[in-house]
Parts: structure tokens; C-alpha cells; sequence
């Protein structure tokens, strides 16, 4: 029997992955261009990382070139 407030262990790993997937949905939503890395240790992940990309278009320049 479950006493309140104790949690599984398989519970426990589903709101471990809901809070890492919640960061990573939020990463790739806030990028146009870029890359999302999750970096894993012991089955468990430890690290998100997000590297955004600047684009500018080819051929068109700024008010401020030559």
C-alpha cells in the first residue's frame, strides 16, 4: 500500500522525463535556427544544451554597407 505523499520509482522517472521534456519543447520552440543537445549519464539525462544560429539572407546587405 502507497502511503501520501511517497511516489513510485516509475513515477518518480515520469516527472524526471516531463520536467527534461518540458525544457527541451521550450528550447526548440523559442529557435528559428539551431540545435537542442540533451547529454546523458547512467541512462539518466543531466544536461539540456541550446546553441541558436543568427541567419542572414545571401546577397542583401545592411542600411550601414558600402
Amino acid at each position: 500500500m502507497k502511503t501520501h505523499g511517497a511516489e513510485t520509482a516509475q513515477e518518480a522517472a515520469d516527472n524526471e522525463a516531463d520536467q527534461w521534456l518540458d525544457v527541451v519543447r521550450k528550447h526548440v520552440g523559442s529557435l528559428s535556427f539551431g540545435v537542442v543537445q540533451i547529454t546523458v549519464h547512467d541512462s539518466k539525462v543531466v544536461q539540456i544544451e541550446k546553441t541558436e544560429k543568427t541567419r542572414f539572407q545571401p546577397g542583401k546587405r545592411n542600411s550601414t554597407g558600402g
